[in-house]
């Protein structure tokens, strides 16, 4: 064993992407999926505007950069945040983030320079953040609305029949967005619940045949008055589908694909549009766990089950606005979707607006409390299907399910995130279920039934149990494994702050039980990972390639040791989802990927080393 800070490999020759390709081959993995939030990809040398994306220049840059190596990036969630909320998890499900557009494009041939040289290069001078690995969040939203409406100006009598196809085709959920765009003009404020109008607050949630008239007429007369932000809310939608079209090309001729991520939440845009499909009165969260004692409160809105479908099994309202957007989705990034959060969408938390999430507080499963004075009749578990002497908030809870009832625990993944899939023609394997903390049996039971592929994140180990899924020797094949997702430390700082301690034994011992098993050294093998960071991280890294798992992600943190966190969970601030790659990445020192794969096949033992000590070798070479 081996390991130093200092590691400088550029893995940039095709023979040494031909080697490592054929080592993830011999280790079985079919995806290796590089993890990084569209805001966090780099910028190309003086086009720093202060926001990262795919779109740039910089971007496709670094798609270059891993591919023969990787074959996918796993994103963020690509949707419009507001202006005081920099979270991507609160973004619309339809609409898509105008910082993620490629300004400098505008200012060229393509686009008829309908962006002007002077204002791109401004925007890029007076960056903030010029020359640091940090978004400039509050900047660029008020600079890119600048940016968009001189470019807009500049657009709008083109009539370009491409911009009138795509506002036809999209104006479902396009026309109800751009209207939220002309009210939060009308107010002065892009949160509805500050709007001073009843009317405008609820102009799609009519409680009568006359307010429906009486709304209809408004929205007319707001699409009049304020025709000209609808339709430059429109064009920048159809900038930004363009330009992600384009960029998923250059991936796919690159072969990489993208991989989407579908966040659990709505926006206030979506609320406010689609709030006559929520349940009243509750939010969606998550018990007490690792991240919180008191459980989390995310203020989100739960679909009400009621509106989601019809008596004979059909979708509803809910249940086709749920697929529409999961079809958007899956024909926009064919490489497949992430589900941030399977469980909200299968066996979901709830709690009462304005309570905490907790069981004391009336808090419980919407479809796992047949004895809850409320959520009973939502109710697919029955009480004599649970083990009553554990909390509501257990995962274990319920501990019969019928085949009939995980099928109906199952109807919104059978009948809207498959059956969207297949429609866009791609198949269950792309779906990417996070299902990572609290797994309640009812999940299990569903992603069994479906063959889906959760995920395994080797940070959450409790080293102290055997059995513990997130153990290498545990990891099953059809899995996606990494050490650490957005909202984890980088691997390093994890082992820098359990180093020297029983816990990091622990760790140590089931690293060397597991990956080590034939060393006769065992125990100076042991003694080196508990007290040695630099060599305990890595062989949590090791560990993802000697698992089972068939698809691997790694955080762009952990590759190229970047000893800072992307957002920590439970906290606010502008230090969360602001950290980038830096621009210089190709200095950095990325982890010696070869070596981790030379040690992930010496772990397999030593007849498979045997079987492959050419390949060893070759690894040793690069």
């Amino acid at each position: 064993m081996n390991c130093t800070s200092e590691i400088s490999i550029q893995i940039t020759d095709e023979q040494g992407k031909k080697v490592i390709r054929e080592a993830l081959e011999v280790l079985g993995k079919k995806n290796l999926a590089f993890i990084m939030h569209n805001r966090s990809f780099p910028s190309a040398a003086g086009e720093n505007t202060g926001f990262g994306s795919m779109n740039s220049n910089g971007g496709k840059e670094f798609i270059e950069y891993i591919s023969g190596i990787f074959n996918a990036v796993q994103l963020g969630p690509a949707g419009k945040t507001k202006s005081c909320d920099s979270s991507p998890y609160t973004g619309t499900i339809f609409s898509g983030n105008p910082l993620f557009a490629d300004l400098k494009e505008l200012t060229a041939d393509k686009w008829n320079h309908i962006l002007s040289e002077k204002t791109y290069n401004e925007i890029v001078e007076n960056n903030p953040q010029k020359g640091s690995n940090r978004t400039a969040y509050d900047y660029v939203y008020k600079k890119y609305q600048e940016a968009f409406a001189e470019a807009w100006d500049n657009f709008k009598n083109s009539d370009n029949l491409e911009f009138a196809a795509y506002k036809h085709k999209n104006s479902s959920w396009l026309d109800k967005d751009a209207l939220y765009e002309a009210l939060s003009v009308e107010h002065d404020n892009d949160y509805w619940h500050l709007w001073n109008s009843e009317t405008d607050r609820n102009l799609f949630n009519p409680k009568s045949i006359e307010q429906k008239i009486e709304f209809s007429k408004r929205i007319n007369e707001l699409e009049k008055q304020y025709a000209d932000e609808i339709d430059m809310y429109k064009f920048i939608q159809f900038v930004m589908s363009k330009q992600n079209a384009q960029t998923c090309e250059f991936a796919q001729k690159n072969n990489i694909k993208m991989i989407a991520d579908r966040q659990v939440a709505f926006s206030d845009r979506d609320i406010w549009a689609y709030q006559s499909l929520f349940l009243e009165g509750w939010m969606l969260g998550c018990p007490p766990d690792y991240f919180s004692q008191d459980g989390q409160a995310w203020g989100f809105p739960v679909m009400d089950p009621e509106k989601m479908y019809n008596a004979d099994g059909s979708l509803d309202e809910g249940g086709i606005l749920m697929k529409n957007l999961y079809k958007k989705m899956f024909r926009e990034n064919p490489g497949g979707v992430r589900i941030d959060h399977i469980v909200g969408l299968i066996d979901p938390w709830v709690y009462r607006a304005g309570a905490k999430p907790k069981v004391e507080e009336g808090a419980g499963r919407l479809y796992s409390s047949p004895e809850h004075p409320t959520l009973c009749k939502y109710a697919i578990a029955q009480v004599q299907d649970l083990d009553t002497g554990l909390e509501p908030d257990k995962e274990k809870r319920v501990k019969t399910l019928s085949g009939e009832q995980i099928k109906l625990y199952g109807r919104l993944i059978e009948k809207v995130v498959i059956a969207a899939a297949q429609e866009e023609g791609l198949d269950k394997d792309a779906i990417v279920c996070e299902d990572l903390g609290t797994l309640t049996n009812p999940v299990a039971a569903v992603m069994k039934e479906f063959g889906l592929q959760g995920m395994k994140l080797t940070q959450f180990v409790e080293a102290g149990e055997p059995a513990d899924p997130y153990r290498c020797c545990n990891i099953t094949d059809r899995s996606w494994v990494m050490a650490g997702t957005h909202d984890n430390e980088p691997i390093k700082m994890w082992a820098d702050g359990i180093v020297n301690t029983h816990n990091g034994y622990l760790h140590a011992k089931n690293l060397a039980d597991d990956m080590y098993f034939e060393n006769e050294n065992k125990d100076e093998v042991i003694c080196q990972l508990s007290s040695n960071a630099c060599l305990l991280a890595q062989a949590k890294l090791v560990e993802l390639f000697a698992s089972c798992a068939q698809n691997v992600q790694i955080f762009f943190t952990d590759y190229f040791n970047i000893y800072d966190v992307y957002n920590r969970p439970g906290t606010s601030g502008d230090s969360n989802w602001s950290l980038r790659l830096p621009d210089n990445y190709k200095e950095l020192h990325p982890v010696d990927l070869p070596e981790i794969l030379k040690l992930a096949i010496i772990a397999r033992g030593k007849d498979f080393a045997g079987e492959n000590s050419e390949l060893l070798e070759k690894l040793s070479k690069i």
